[in-house]
């Protein structure tokens, strides 16, 4: 067997691994980074996804006048995550999250070159106020794509001038098969090569876990379901196949590491299948329209309160999964979908991603056409019709089934639009309260319709889309303390051995405690990685 030596192995090459391995080679440490994917996926789930990010008392929210502060973001935090007084490790890196993604993140992206949009959008409000209090949602201009993309070049930068000129060993298409260790002090790992089956036995001090969660694999992430909670029998997949959690069992096996809230995940309710699958399973997961209703698969709306998003994805997901078949449907017309249907990820927000400033302008301003078109012609399980009658006919015709009555999809329609029958002075549903109340914040404003009836002439076409629960984020990991070191049962450090990014919770097993103030992910990946660095390189926490 080859062997190499280090001062660090980080496995997993997402934003957590690359960020831990960027700080090291700075710091003048040895790096041997080992990622599973190919040369092209380099970046993980990262350089698939949106980009959005939870940040506190930035300039761009001092610029739009939102009062925040550390104080009453880690309020909402503990709060909406409903975290516990027992859980002190996570509890400390929420206190640790809301205190520093200003400097640590916000401030240290626009050294490296990353630029946010000039907007700061408010999600996650809570079914009852219960949430972000303020609006905290920060989108990076060029998506999270590229955020990796930088992180990747400075990487490259970082190995080739400097302290870590020389330093830096890559190993693509390589799996960590072991770890090595004795008397509780990690001393390396042994990798394969995929491609060849070579192996090699990287012999380092420290080794940084970045492999990301659990729910890549459906197998792990229904054995860690909560049994007091529904679960859909079906469900598509929206993380990265490789997360699959077989290195928390080793190290809670071999290293006897703690797994934490390893039931929590941060699914979303509204995925259909990606017309061109990157991996088995591989679902879209859609920015619901909060103008479109969402029916169960009789075609009945879904209440008595009805579900809209942007204030409790948790919620959303408990109701979904609690439906007697594993699909909803979200029905709409064609006026709704240009301004709100959109797409969570890098791949289909192009003029984001692309940087193309005047195109999204032009989009938001006159609606995306692009891009329901483009579903409309890739996506069996995007509908469009000119009647309902026709809609229903569609829709039974995917599902090979009756179970939708015409007369029943017809009065759906016909019981939301009476609330427009004598203009607005006798509104009283939910759903119109709730974008009424979303619009008064003018980023949401641009992306939600003014309410009026399914059925207004010229809206149409009548759009359908299937839906179903598909997996993203595990909210659970390896327990791990401020200085990002896994922690055994006793609540001791395993000498060596640290953990970051989804690995990890977000940092101490489980930071975001149920639910999450959305766009604590990629924040929670730099700052696990930069503590964990700090720790390695100078032997102490921020």
């Amino acid at each position: 067997m080859h062997s190499q030596r280090h001062d660090v192995v980080v496995v997993g090459g997402g934003l957590a691994g690359i960020v831990t391995a960027l700080e090291c080679l700075r710091a003048g440490q040895s790096v041997a980074l080992v990622d599973r994917d190919t040369p092209e996926r380099f970046g993980g789930l990262a350089l698939w996804a949106f980009g959005g990010m939870a940040l506190v008392g930035t300039p761009l929210q001092a610029r739009m006048k939102i009062p925040d502060t550390p104080e009453r973001a880690l309020a909402d935090w503990l709060r909406f995550g409903e975290l516990g007084e027992n859980d002190m490790l996570p509890r400390q890196w929420a206190q640790h999250y809301v205190q520093h993604s200003r400097s640590q993140v916000y401030d240290w992206l626009l050294q490296e070159g990353v630029k946010f949009m000039p907007a700061v959008n408010w999600v996650e409000r809570g079914m009852n106020g219960d949430g972000n209090s303020v609006p905290r949602y920060h989108i990076v201009w060029g998506t999270s794509r590229e955020l990796t993309l930088r992180m990747i070049a400075a990487l490259r930068a970082a190995a080739s001038t400097g302290r870590g000129a020389g330093r830096l060993t890559l190993l693509h298409q390589h799996r960590v098969t072991a770890l090595e260790h004795s008397a509780g002090q990690v001393s390396g790992a042994v990798a394969v090569n995929d491609a060849t089956g070579a192996e090699v036995r990287l012999s380092a001090p420290v080794v940084v876990l970045a492999m990301g969660g659990i729910n890549g694999s459906h197998e792990e992430a229904r054995a860690n379901w909560p049994q007091d909670r529904p679960r859909p029998s079906q469900m598509l997949n929206g993380a990265h196949p490789f997360a699959d959690g077989k290195m928390h069992h080793w190290v809670a096996d071999a290293m006897k590491g703690r797994i934490t809230h390893a039931g929590e995940m941060w699914n979303y309710a509204a995925g259909f299948p990606h017309p061109f699958p990157h991996f088995e399973g591989h679902g879209l997961s859609t920015i619901p329209c909060k103008s479109a209703l969402w029916l169960d698969h009789r075609g009945e709306r879904i209440g008595p309160e009805p579900l809209v998003t942007g204030f409790d994805t948790h919620w959303l997901c408990q109701r979904v999964a609690a439906q007697d078949k594993p699909w909803t449907w979200h029905l709409l017309n064609w006026r709704i979908a240009i301004k709100e249907f959109a797409i969570s990820g890098a791949e289909h927000n192009q003029r984001i991603r692309d940087r193309q400033f005047p195109a999204f302008l032009k989009e938001t301003l006159l609606g995306n056409h692009r891009l329901v078109r483009q579903m409309q012609s890739e996506s069996r399980h995007f509908l469009v019709d000119d009647t309902l009658a026709g809609l229903t006919a569609k829709m039974n015709a995917l599902t090979c089934s009756h179970d939708i009555d015409p007369a029943v999809l017809q009065d759906t329609a016909d019981r939301f639009d009476a609330n427009f029958a004598n203009g607005s002075k006798l509104h009283n549903d939910d759903q119109i309260r709730r974008i009424l109340h979303a619009r008064q914040w003018g980023p949401d404003k641009l992306r939600t319709c003014a309410p009026a009836p399914l059925q207004k002439p010229g809206a149409g076409p009548f759009i359908a889309i299937q839906m179903q629960l598909i997996t993203r984020k595990s909210l659970g990991g390896l327990q791990t303390d401020l200085q990002s070191r896994v922690l055994d049962g006793a609540g001791q450090p395993i000498g060596g051995l640290y953990c970051v990014g989804e690995a990890a919770g977000f940092g101490g097993g489980g930071a975001n405690g149920k639910r999450a103030l959305e766009g604590t992910f990629l924040p929670g990946c730099i700052l696990t990685a930069r503590a964990a660095a700090r720790s390695i390189t100078t032997g102490r926490a921020l």
